[in-house]
């Protein structure tokens, strides 16, 4: 079974996102004609779940046992779940208020103002935020795994996310360092948060996802590609997984020294 994971194992990879890649382009060039507000739901985001139907048809034993655990399971979920939360409001507010010292102007839009019922927007953008993260978080990284650390995986997982958005690279420099940043550092975070979580993972990338982008959505301005607003987002987001990576350390420590104890 080692053999078969190093030798089928890129190429899965290089599949997924390949797939990914092509047909989040084309929906994201077919969303004018569907009359599908991008407010609502980002149909590039399908991209990545048609990459796991794809690498589906082609290892389907290699991605069964990716997802495994992915949606349904028993295990506690709750706890990630609080902390995952927790830590997107903390980033959309860190970065919000950066803005707000720095330029004086604080950014915030009603959600009355989008132009299309809230609740549907959140339930939309649920389910654009589960369409991508059963591809990052939930096939990739665990296909990483079997190779690399957490943290190596969880950095693979995010610059390939981040390269993947592809019209980010239409901006200036400053607002595309500032988007691979947070999209690294988010990956991190959602790594450590998720590794060894057995039930659930959709759920709880999506909902951190979707917290994520519901709060850029009202309180920040970086659709304008104004670079601030990224760069803000994209500290925030470092501070965040720094602060995940710390809490893994530490529980690592608090174990051994049981382990050492008991022993």
């Amino acid at each position: 079974m080692t053999m078969k994971i190093r030798t089928h194992l890129w190429p899965v990879v290089a599949v997924f996102f390949t797939v990914a890649l092509l047909t989040s382009g084309l929906l994201g060039a077919l969303q004018p004609m569907t009359g599908i507000p991008t407010v609502v739901i980002q149909l590039t985001q399908l991209g990545p779940l048609l990459g796991v139907v794809v690498v589906a048809l082609c290892w389907p034993v290699r991605t069964r046992e990716a997802l495994a655990g992915a949606v349904g399971g028993r295990g506690g979920t709750w706890a990630p779940l609080l902390l995952l939360s927790v830590t997107a409001v903390l980033v959309i507010g860190a970065a919000a208020a950066g803005y707000g010292l720095l330029t004086g102007d604080v950014r915030a839009t009603a959600p009355a103002d989008l132009g299309n019922p809230f609740v549907l927007i959140v339930v939309a953008q649920f389910a654009g935020a589960c369409a991508e993260e059963i591809g990052w978080r939930c096939l990739l990284q665990p296909l990483l795994r079997t190779r690399l650390g957490v943290v190596a995986a969880s950095v693979v997982v995010g610059v390939l996310w981040g390269v993947w958005h592809l019209p980010v690279f239409a901006h200036d420099a400053a607002y595309v360092v500032g988007f691979l940043l947070a999209a690294v550092s988010m990956s991190v975070a959602l790594g450590v948060a998720l590794d060894g979580v057995r039930a659930q993972r959709l759920v709880l990338a999506g909902a951190f996802h979707t917290l994520t982008n519901l709060g850029m959505l009202l309180f920040m301005d970086e659709e304008s590609g104004v670079a601030l607003p990224m760069i803000l987002f994209g500290c925030a987001c470092l501070v965040a997984a720094v602060a995940w990576l710390g809490r893994r350390t530490s529980i690592a420590a608090v174990r051994e020294n049981v382990r050492s104890r008991l022993g």
